[in-house]
């Protein structure tokens, strides 16, 4: 039943309006009533430590929000940010600033070089240890990123599959290691599909480390990554169980707060308060086209692309060349150099054009990734980032369970209305920096200069 009587509880699993109390009551009424609506749901109990996530699509203010978060609620900030781990990509990865890592400690900021690989499973595993060290010392863990798998295997867990031995590893990097050098992709998903995995035909083209992984996966267990239950996938499943059995039962449409209730977020490890920012799709796809010209002045994200070029490493080679920014930067100057650092303000405003074009695609991914995810609060970045704030801290130290998200405050998950999807299939990126041929010049002066000490031998 989901309308009961609960004692002891210090936080319950249906949210309703924030109601303030001289003092509270020793017990909670937990009940979920139909015509309340755009309730959201955290979790019952007394025992689980809370964790904030907030995440939400590139350039939508997240890192801000969390450091003043961090300072209101005495908490550390854990990176879930696939590209800051890496030393040397700050200005792509738009990394905080030494003097806000001072202020708030962050956590798996800078702690590897670009030459090697971080996987989701090493995230969990890093962010799980945090976690726990932080709610040790007394503070707050929030966990900010927008690499959603990393926080969907945070929040419900990793699948259960085996860690390679080193015998594998090498026997992987064998078979698979002449293909990666020659560049056939086509040959290799061959191979892992003949050993038994058709799944890999859904990886992004060249992306040779989960193809190792998903090869690994097989040979040390005789079985594909897909026979592996995923938690994940586990908790959606009972989701939509429990959808159909209140539809079925009321034989009307449930509030969120019904639905999730049902599907008893306490076997959840934490009291996780998940949080989504963004903005309109529109306005969020200009900030993004300002904000990759913005990466652009003073040779910016360029000169950190010429950095990876100089360590060695290729475009789409490995996790941190395979970035937005640096894969197209790093393209852009391969082939400034095949040419003595000769290039054209076309080939820059193409290499531009690229980048900005990867941004509001990958912007788009994670809005329609998480519009799937159940314990995500959306939230309005446009409004104030005061109200927001409080709304956030409300909200974490509420003791009754009882709140939603402020009308004032609710951003909506789809695209409402006829006149925005006609904007968005017309809209074209308009520079504010980089408009004319001149407005590039000092670029292809710096591209010039750097890249015509190469030649095509040494890129080889």
């Amino acid at each position: 039943m989901i309308n009961e009587l609960r004692v002891g509880c210090l936080r319950m699993s249906c949210l309703r309006l924030l109601q303030y109390t001289a003092a509270p009551p020793p017990f909670c009424l937990c009940r979920c009533r139909r015509h309340r609506t755009k309730l959201f749901t955290t979790s019952c109990s007394a025992e689980r430590q809370k964790v904030v996530v907030i995440s939400g699509p590139t350039g939508a203010g997240k890192s801000r929000l969390s450091l003043e978060l961090a300072k209101r609620l005495n908490g550390e900030i854990i990176s879930a940010d696939s590209v800051q781990v890496y030393k040397g990509l700050d200005i792509g990865s738009a990394k905080p600033s030494i003097a806000e890592r001072q202020e708030v400690p962050h956590h798996l900021v800078d702690i590897l070089h670009p030459s090697e690989d971080y996987s989701v499973g090493q995230f969990y595993e890093d962010a799980r240890q945090l976690t726990r060290e932080i709610l040790g010392r007394g503070r707050v863990p929030i966990v900010t990123g927008g690499t959603g798998l990393y926080l969907r295997w945070f929040i419900y867990g990793k699948p259960d599959v085996p860690k390679s031995s080193p015998e594998i590893t090498l026997e992987v990097n064998s078979e698979l290691g002449n293909l990666q050098r020659d560049g056939d992709w086509d040959a290799a998903i061959d191979l892992v599909i003949k050993a038994g995995d058709p799944g890999v035909q859904s990886l992004a083209a060249n992306d040779w480390y989960r193809l190792r992984r998903r090869l690994e996966i097989l040979k040390s267990s005789g079985a594909s990554p897909s026979a592996f239950q995923v938690p994940y996938n586990s908790f959606k499943e009972n989701f939509e169980t429990s959808k159909l059995d209140l539809d079925d039962s009321s034989g009307i449409i449930t509030s969120a707060a019904e639905l999730q209730e049902s599907n008893s977020t306490k076997d959840l490890d934490y009291d996780f308060n998940c949080f989504f920012l963004s903005t309109q799709r529109l306005d969020l796809y200009r900030a993004l086209d300002f904000r990759c010209e913005d990466m652009c002045l003073d040779d910016g994200i360029l000169s950190e692309a010429n950095w990876l070029l100089d360590l060695g490493l290729l475009s789409n080679s490995n996790s941190a060349t395979r970035a937005i920014g640096y894969r197209q930067a790093m393209d852009y100057l391969l082939i400034s150099r095949e040419q003595g650092g000769l290039s054209s303000s076309k080939d820059f405003y193409r290499f531009l054009s690229e980048f900005q074009k990867a941004s509001r695609n990958f912007a788009k991914r994670q809005l329609t990734w998480f519009r799937n995810e159940p314990l995500y609060q959306w939230i309005d970045a446009s409004k104030p980032l005061e109200n927001v704030l409080n709304f956030i801290c409300d909200a974490y130290n509420d003791q009754t369970g009882e709140i939603k998200v402020p009308e004032s405050l609710c951003m909506n998950k789809d695209v409402s209305n006829h006149k925005q999807v006609r904007l968005l299939k017309s809209y074209r990126t308009r520079n504010r920096h980089f408009i004319g041929r001149e407005d590039c010049s000092g670029i292809l002066e710096w591209v010039r200069r750097t890249q015509g000490q190469h030649t095509a031998s040494s890129i080889c």
